[in-house]
């Protein structure tokens, strides 16, 4: 079973960072992802900000599982790199972080992602670009 394949059957519990964070699958298919979260104050740096670290890991997530979509039997994928700017800090709230592939070649795809509030206001909080090798899956 490859790894779209245990999320679909598992969801979060299919990946021990979702279980950490408290992300769930909100949608997925054709080079896209949602991943969903709700800040908690564990998840703050000391100024009391969610911790940008936070904003790209879920973004890099949600990137992945959206190229995971379009992998041909045997292909597996790495993060080759990635920018990520950090437009607006939050404190409290669910976020969203929406993917989608821009790009599969044969050896890299190149991705984006954009976190925004879960509200009306669907505010930005973050937009990272990447670049990930596809791999032979192991």
């Amino acid at each position: 079973m490859n790894y779209l394949e245990k999320i679909r059957a598992k969801g979060r519990s299919a990946n021990p960072f979702f279980c950490l964070m408290g992300i769930d699958v909100e949608s997925e298919g054709d080079g896209k992802a949602v991943l969903k979260m709700t800040v908690r104050p564990d998840m703050y740096n000391g100024v009391g900000w969610l911790q940008g670290g936070m904003l790209a890991a879920i973004a890099d997530e949600a990137m992945a599982l959206a190229l995971y979509t379009l992998l041909a039997p045997g292909e597996g994928i790495a993060t080759i790199s990635e920018s990520t700017s950090f437009i607006r800090g939050v404190r409290e709230g669910t976020i969203l972080a929406e993917a989608q592939v821009i790009r599969k070649g044969r050896r890299v795809a190149f991705m984006e992602s954009i976190v925004r509030m879960d509200d009306p206001g669907k505010t930005v909080l973050a937009r990272t670009t990447a670049s990930f090798a596809v791999t032979a899956e192991k």
